[in-house]
């Protein structure tokens, strides 16, 4: 099975014709089946949240969601926090997606970390202890340092992720000899692999100026890049029971075009979305 999804649900008119300028999330949930919601990562709140989203979805919906900062480890370096602080996200974070984990809607908990988090023995230990303290759920894990694909580890480190039931997402992304990660199609768990489409905006991608954040996803994928990533994908599909393909390229609203020609290439449909909204205005 081959799923498609986009990076939050309300910057994407070409779900609906462009004809909005911020689309719902029913709306989304009439043309794709699985979304990633980023929010968590800025801030835990409680299950009413969640619930609030559930009621928007078709039952089969699912979700993937970031995990917060503190699980990630994003403070080190700048306002740290603490062993109980880091523990405390953990524990609101499990309460808040509980929803989620009953009704069989939670895809995966997407854990991005950040660039500084290098291939070490303690953060070796610390996906260990990630998965201590989410023993059942669905992870999966985006590396952003290039020191966990070196040619001497690569297979260990995937070796690793299957010995802790990690899904390892694989990226694509503008990279160079030393900087930014290779595509790497390593599935980890056999139910699920997850592709997240960056971009291959170079320029926007290293110049690291004050718009970078606005630049750095700024990216149409081209037919003959889609065709590439659609041979990818069915290859995946070989070693997986699912690949979820999530584009996350969307500075310039390229997302969602991209997202839907893939389909289109994939020739992929999916049952039981939810009903599509007329655009009478």
């Amino acid at each position: 099975m081959i799923t498609i999804g986009l990076t939050t649900w309300r910057e994407h008119p070409a779900l609906v014709g462009g004809t909005k300028a911020q689309t719902t999330l029913s709306d989304y949930a009439a043309v794709l089946p699985v979304v990633e919601v980023d929010t968590p990562f800025y801030g835990i709140r409680d299950s009413q949240m969640v619930i609030k989203w559930q009621r928007e979805v078709p039952n089969n919906f699912q979700f993937v969601i970031k995990a917060n900062q503190l699980m990630t480890k994003h403070d080190l370096g700048h306002d740290e926090k603490d062993d109980a602080a880091r523990q405390a996200a953990f524990v609101a974070y499990r309460q808040m997606i509980e929803p989620l984990v009953s009704a069989h809607q939670l895809k995966a908990i997407l854990f991005q970390f950040p660039p500084f988090f290098r291939r070490t023995t303690e953060n070796i230990d610390w996906l260990l202890q990630i998965r201590q303290q989410l023993p059942k759920l669905p992870i999966a894990v985006e590396f952003r340092h290039p020191s966990w694909y070196a040619d001497t580890v690569i297979e260990s480190v995937m070796a690793y992720l299957k010995g802790l039931k990690m899904t390892h997402v694989i990226v694509d992304e503008p990279h160079r000899l030393n900087d930014g990660l290779p595509f790497v199609p390593q599935v980890t768990t056999p139910q699920l692999a997850i592709v997240r489409l960056h971009g291959r905006n170079e320029d926007g991608w290293f110049n690291q100026g004050p718009d970078w954040r606005k630049k750095r996803t700024l990216y149409r994928y081209n037919e003959a890049e889609l065709q590439e990533l659609a041979t990818q994908v069915r290859t995946l599909a070989d070693n997986a029971k699912e690949v979820c393909v999530i584009f996350n390229n969307n500075s310039g609203g390229d997302a969602a075009p991209n997202a839907l020609a893939l389909r289109d290439l994939l020739g992929v449909t999916w049952d039981g979305l939810g009903p599509q909204q007329l655009n009478l205005f």
